[in-house]
């Protein structure tokens, strides 16, 4: 196990009564001195707030971008991908439970600087780092110093997330990031309170703030649960929100959940669920709608908006045909497609493959 850092915090202020609030994300925890917050890895230390988790991670692993998911950012390349401990959300359904309920911290096994990081990124062929499995708002400091890092060598950034953060910490945090994928979790307010311990607001602002005042390619993924969020009416109003508010070309992912932490008597998701919510996005004028953690390969499709060709086909994580020129343009029609292209070489594939980056080591 690598110990524990105790790197300065940031995003706090001190409180009359001795104690210190927490301002990086809506919680607002305020802590006394040894308490840690609801995350678990942010605490109160010597009368200052203090990262637990800085330069510590559960893993390092070269993934498909299209894992995050992100199906329109240089699609088939690959992503060195990271995680901490720890979450500032309580979801019932967490399906990375054993790294963002980690209370013992034995998860973290790897440790490497900013600087490690983006350098393993480019020894290892990656076009990306990506901040994922618990959610990097938790670990801003290190993420904001390992993309400054990744910057610095021309590699470009991901963040993964609930978008659970406020206002001032996010202008900062997404101004360090080149593409993320935003949990959208349900879209009712008695959903995010009763099963993920938070509020839908807050994760809506992120989107609106993403959509109109960044650069930040952004996509979204909702994981329909049956019973939970998956009726008609919730998912049309969702996609609706997202035509009116968002834009028609943010891309948005359903996936399929799988029995898991405390809500294993729920049933994985049928396939037709996912089939019939993509159908409702795009009769509500999304132009990408995707399907995950099935095999659908029409639901894994990129198609264009104007000549309805698909421009890119996938099985899961797998590209079997591509038809975009370097700069995103549709290889049928011409038409541009949103997303950020490259030169598109051999794709990476389905491969997860883990690493060691830990000093020393």
């Amino acid at each position: 196990m690598i110990p524990e850092s105790s790197h300065p915090g940031r995003w706090w202020h001190a409180l009359d009564d001795g104690r210190i609030q927490c301002d990086l994300c809506p919680r607002d925890c305020k802590l006394h001195e040894g308490q840690r917050g609801a995350c678990f890895v942010r605490k109160m230390h010597g009368g200052k707030m203090v990262l637990t988790t800085y330069g510590r991670s559960s893993g390092f692993c070269v993934d498909p971008i299209e894992k995050k998911p992100l199906n329109q950012f240089y699609p088939g390349s690959s992503v060195l991908s990271f995680g901490t401990a720890g979450c500032n959300l309580a979801c019932k359904f967490c399906q990375n439970w054993d790294i963002s309920k980690s209370r013992e911290m034995d998860t973290l096994m790897d440790q490497a600087t900013p600087r490690m990081i983006a350098d393993s990124a480019l020894r290892l062929g990656c076009r990306s780092v990506a901040f994922t499995y618990n959610d990097p708002v938790i670990f801003a400091e290190y993420a904001l110093d390992v993309a400054d890092a990744c910057h610095a060598k021309g590699v470009k950034t991901v963040a993964v997330t609930a978008g659970y953060i406020r206002p001032e910490p996010r202008r900062e945090f997404y101004s360090k990031m080149d593409a993320a994928n935003v949990d959208l979790k349900g879209f009712s307010e008695t959903f995010y309170f009763k099963l993920t311990g938070a509020h839908l607001q807050p994760v809506l602002d992120t989107l609106v703030y993403l959509a109109k005042e960044t650069d930040v390619w952004t996509e979204i993924t909702t994981l329909l649960i049956p019973g939970k969020n998956d009726c008609e009416a919730e998912i049309e109003a969702e996609c609706k929100w997202i035509a009116q508010n968002l834009g028609r070309d943010v891309p948005l992912h359903f996936t399929a959940f799988h029995p898991d932490w405390k809500m294993r008597d729920v049933p994985a998701t049928p396939a037709a669920t996912l089939k019939r919510a993509r159908e409702t996005a795009l009769r509500a004028g999304l132009r990408y709608v995707y399907t995950g953690n099935v095999h659908d390969e029409e639901g894994g499709a990129t198609c264009c908006p104007a000549c309805g060709e698909a421009v890119i086909v996938r099985d899961w994580y797998d590209i079997r045909a591509y038809h975009l020129t370097d700069e995103g343009a549709c290889g049928f029609c011409g038409h541009q497609l949103a997303g950020r292209y490259g030169k598109f070489g051999q794709p990476f594939g389905a491969r997860r493959i883990p690493v060691r980056l830990a000093l020393g080591a």
